[in-house]
């Protein structure tokens, strides 16, 4: 069975930088594609970064610069880098597998950024 357990969200002033993580379990890591998505209230959920097996990285256009995603395909785990975070990066940011015919998404977990 495959699961995705992200890690490390928080509340954070403006400005400020948070890790998110995303452990993975039950699936060959390495071969598919990784993502992160966010949601904010009343919004729908958004792609914000995306790293293929092969190591392409693309970002969303309001992260570019701040955000830096990366995997450890041998741990089995994905990582965003947070960085000079704004209130509207306030979200439940989620990691999202992409395998042949299905997908599979972590429970999220909640960032938070106010003063």
């Amino acid at each position: 069975q495959v699961q995705l357990v992200e890690s490390g969200g928080g509340l954070v002033q403006p400005g400020g930088s948070l890790k998110l993580s995303c452990a993975v379990s039950g699936s060959p890591f390495s071969r598919y594609a990784m993502d992160w998505y966010r949601q904010a209230p009343g919004k729908q959920r958004e792609l914000v970064a995306l790293v293929t097996s092969g190591g392409k990285i693309v970002y969303a256009d309001s992260v570019k610069g701040r955000f830096t995603v990366s995997r450890d395909n041998t741990n089995n785990k994905m990582y965003l880098q947070m960085n000079s975070l704004k209130p509207e990066d306030t979200a439940v940011y989620y990691c999202h597998l992409s395998a042949p015919g299905t997908a599979y998404w972590g429970q999220g977990t909640q960032v938070t950024v106010s003063s």
